[in-house]
């Protein structure tokens, strides 16, 4: 049995497959019965995942390796190939993070979290690339957030890594416009997610961390990378938040930086001390930690998910209609003179 939308049961490889969003991810491509190969450095929580696929009618195969690894990451495309077949899908996912100030964060923590966010989703792409572009098709989508466009303080090694994606995305993109490719690409901007991350991030802070604003659950970034997937569209918002952090950068970056300045530390924080115990950033945090996080009762399960290029042009509207509203009041008050 697969999905009737497909003539054969899909190959999906997803990064970061272990815990948190690609976790939900992997749940909602093996409703299709799809083949995903899993990818993340936490072998328990692999196998956890791989069951979970295995119920709901998929397959799956656990690889248990470093993202920022380029060599153990192709070699890994290529068992996926071996064991499903042609990758269709590749779901760059993987993160992880360090939450303090800059001033606080040593140079080996701020590469880690370079190589692993930012190389990660590079040799990912190029793993991709490399079987994809011989064939003429596949997907690949770039796990995003509203982070890629507005730093918020705390977050300074996360944010630049996010920014340098979507900068390469851009390049990449026009790249396989240039060479007429079949291969599609999206990126999927996310807002706040209620994930396992905030227990296991590198925390440098006081307070134990919890996600900025308005918090989103796994599953509702899942469902929006997984529809994503079948499109070639731009990029995606996902969530109201989203949306207006994206915008609100666009258009007013200086009140931005001001209201970050004072709410952007304590908004990341609960108020419950840190534990400050093991963390993933140089090494998985052993036992399966699961999809969701702390926040199940404050997560939203819905949001909405509109394309970026919907948004751009209503703010564009937004703009025009202002600049034509305030010339006519202008010419008005000329006249009448």
């Amino acid at each position: 049995m697969h999905s009737p939308k497909f003539e054969r049961p899909r190959t999906i490889v997803i990064t970061g497959a272990s815990a948190g969003i690609g976790r939900a991810i992997a749940r909602e491509f093996a409703r299709e019965h799809a083949r995903i190969g899993l990818i993340a450095r936490n072998e328990e929580g692999l196998e956890a995942a791989r069951k979970e696929v295995e119920a709901l009618g998929g397959e799956a195969l656990v690889l248990a390796l470093d993202i920022a690894d380029f060599q153990a990451l192709d070699q890994a495309a290529s068992k996926i190939e071996e064991t499903f077949g042609p990758i269709d899908v590749w779901v760059n996912n993987a993160m992880n993070s360090v939450l303090g100030l800059f001033k606080d964060i040593e140079m080996e923590e701020f590469k880690r979290v370079t190589e692993v966010t930012y190389l990660g989703t590079v040799y990912g792409a190029k793993c991709a690339l490399k079987r994809m572009q011989p064939r003429n098709r596949g997907s690949i989508v770039f796990v995003g957030s509203a982070l890629a466009y507005r730093g918020i303080p705390l977050q300074t090694a996360y944010c630049g890594a996010k920014h340098a994606i979507e900068g390469f995305y851009d390049s990449l993109r026009t790249e396989l416009k240039y060479e007429n490719s079949n291969v599609m690409t999206t990126m999927v901007q996310l807002p706040g997610v209620n994930t396992t991350q905030f227990n296991l991030v590198r925390n440098k802070v006081e307070k134990a961390p919890r996600p900025m604003g308005t918090i989103y659950q796994p599953e509702v970034a899942a469902r929006a990378i997984v529809a994503a997937a079948d499109t070639n569209d731009r990029e995606y918002y996902v969530g109201l938040p989203a949306v207006q952090t994206i915008l609100g950068n666009k258009f007013f970056p200086g009140l931005m930086d001001i209201f970050l300045s004072k709410t952007g530390v304590s908004g990341q924080q609960t108020d419950q001390p840190a534990t400050h115990g093991k963390d993933y950033l140089f090494e998985p945090v052993p036992g399966d930690h699961g999809s969701h996080g702390n926040f199940d009762d404050v997560a939203k399960e819905s949001g909405i998910v509109v394309k970026g290029s919907t948004v751009r042009a209503l703010a564009s509207l937004v703009v025009f209609g202002s600049v034509i509203a305030a010339t006519s009041l202008i010419t008005s008050s000329l006249v009448r003179r």
